[in-house]
């Protein structure tokens, strides 16, 4: 190749975006060239909206890819540190014992609540039985303790 410029396969360059796709991002090359990375190519996560990740203007390092079509081929994703480092310590717990999930904990009142919920009775309509049944045991306990009076809020004033 005659020109120093020229641009070989798995080199890493840098250019400047000059514009976005749905598909993709054109860089400007250094060789007055321009080049596509693929939007499959520009991050190691799934990229739904471009923008979110290249804005035009900005200068990245990409890597020449093999390009069937004539057309230059970048990827600025191969020019990143590979992310299986970082994934490793997350596999690790799979190692152990397979997962069982924690049986549900369901307390007698937690049962009432869900059976009621399902009967279609609305959050409203517990609510008022709820009240309704602690206001009786609260008037079933004042009968059944006679002297419940001298025991009232309005009581002696000794509790503050």
């Amino acid at each position: 190749m005659g020109n120093s410029m020229d641009i070989e396969v798995g080199t890493i360059i840098e250019g400047k975006v000059s514009g976005l796709t749905k598909f993709g991002a054109f860089i400007d090359l250094p060789n007055g060239k321009t080049g596509m990375v693929h939007i499959s190519e520009v991050a190691q996560t799934y990229v739904s909206d471009i923008s979110e990740h290249l804005k035009v203007g900005q200068e990245v390092k990409v890597k020449v890819l093999p390009s069937d079509n004539g057309k230059i081929a970048l990827s600025i994703k191969q020019t990143l540190p590979k992310p299986s480092r970082e994934r490793k310590p997350q596999q690790k717990p799979r190692t152990r014992k397979p997962y069982k999930p924690a049986p549900p904990v369901t307390s007698p009142g937690d049962f009432e609540w869900q059976s009621t919920q399902s009967r279609g009775g609305s959050f409203e309509d517990m609510m008022s039985k709820f009240k309704q049944t602690s206001e009786d045991k609260i008037s079933d306990l004042k009968k059944s303790t006679g002297e419940s009076r001298g025991y009232s809020r309005r009581g002696n004033g000794s509790r503050k």
